[in-house]
């Protein structure tokens, strides 16, 4: 916790003000570099994970890290050991489904509270669901309990696609959950289910009544945005801007900022056709829909997405970082207010499934599937 500290207070003394995230940087000409991986960054192998899907950092350094199938560990980077955390709910391990993500409560050191995403089944279907709950810890052991329910995707369809529930706090402690459209299409523009949409709660699950359709009654109270497909990252920048990266379907994967209330389209637009070949209009057909700030044809397959603020290489503060899973790559892109490009992609020769910024300023990415990797990334000086 003191280390990051430290290097937050540094990074508000560079830019001059503590509430100004300094001047747009240019959006580069020309394409973006293929650099090898090895040639940016020191790369170490800091541990691996049984199909790792999503990790947070507490503020001791301790990594909390989900496995697909059901398991929480509570990892520690020094002595490369890991506590199981008992006292979770039964998941339902199919396709993408699984145990998702996690995020420590922003008053994580006086509360100890947890927040978990994961698939559960019931009538209908299967969907995902997020929970709370108190992370007791012990000398070498940890378990969770007071668990309470916060949300769950209505309705319950079949299938094991597109559920999407990442989770991100803002700084006035309101939990966004990203929910997809369940493989279905035309629920994402629908009022009646939280399919295809940005959900926007209080830490309790309560709903905030300044949303923007709160005032609709009914499930539309917690919407924040509609017309998602499949957004596997979110992450706010140094203004306090949501921005969510998102799985587009053949070609069309999306980087977009995130407004109150807006409709991003999907399915009625996109930049990429569907997989049967049927093309599908692009956002500039339909100004009613808000365009991503930058798409990927061919696609990248996004799973994650962090914003650089540290300090270990200074052009990378403010740029979103990107895990690919089909494009087998971490993928760097440089923001500029509306706009977004990618500047320089990172070959990994393996999916990368989670990428995070640790508390020392260095990118840590979790490899998809079997044994997957933990790799730490130290920037290297530039020559």
């Amino acid at each position: 916790m003191v280390v990051r500290l430290v290097v937050f207070f540094a990074w508000l003394v560079l830019l001059g003000c503590g509430d100004d995230a300094g001047p747009d940087p240019a959006l580069p000409d020309g394409e973006s570099q293929h650099t090898p991986p090895e040639e940016a960054f020191e790369i170490e192998e800091v541990g691996r994970f049984e199909r790792g899907w999503a990790m947070r950092f507490l503020p001791d350094g301790r990594i909390l890290v989900t496995e697909k199938s059901g398991g929480l560990k509570l990892y520690n980077l020094s002595s490369r050991a890991s506590i199981v955390i008992s006292g979770l709910p039964p998941v339902v391990d199919a396709g993408q489904g699984g145990l998702g993500d996690v995020a420590p409560h922003p008053d994580f050191e006086s509360n100890g509270l947890i927040y978990l995403s994961y698939v559960e089944a019931g009538s209908g279907g299967t969907g995902a669901v997020v929970i709370r709950g108190r992370l007791e810890l012990s000398s070498g052991s940890g378990s969770l309990t007071d668990i309470e329910r916060i949300w769950e995707q209505r309705p319950k369809v079949s299938g094991d696609g597109h559920f999407s529930h990442r989770l991100v706090f803002d700084s006035e402690r309101r939990l966004y959950i990203s929910s997809g459209d369940r493989q279905r299409f035309e629920p994402a523009q629908e009022r009646n289910g939280n399919l295809g949409k940005i959900i926007r709660l209080n830490d309790d699950g309560s709903i905030p009544s300044d949303n923007p359709f709160y005032e609709e009654g009914g499930i539309a109270r917690e919407f924040w945005t509609l017309g998602h497909r499949n957004p596997l990252g979110l992450a706010f920048d140094a203004r306090g801007r949501l921005l969510s990266s998102e799985m587009g379907p053949r070609g069309g994967d999306e980087l977009n900022l995130i407004l109150r209330g807006e409709n991003y389209g999907w399915p009625r637009v996109s930049e990429g056709d569907h997989y049967d070949g049927r093309s599908i209009p692009a956002h500039s057909t339909a100004p009613e829909f808000r365009a991503p700030m930058v798409s990927w044809n061919p696609a990248i397959s996004p799973s994650s997405l962090e914003i650089y603020s540290g300090m270990l290489r200074e052009e990378y503060r403010g740029n979103a970082f990107l895990g690919g899973l089909s494009s087998q790559a971490l993928i760097r892109v440089i923001i500029s207010g509306d706009e977004a490009k990618e500047v320089e992609r990172y070959p990994m020769g393996t999916r990368i499934r989670e990428v995070r910024e640790g508390p020392d300023g260095a990118l840590y990415l979790l490899e998809d599937g079997g044994t997957g990797r933990l790799l730490r990334l130290r920037p290297r000086p530039r020559s």
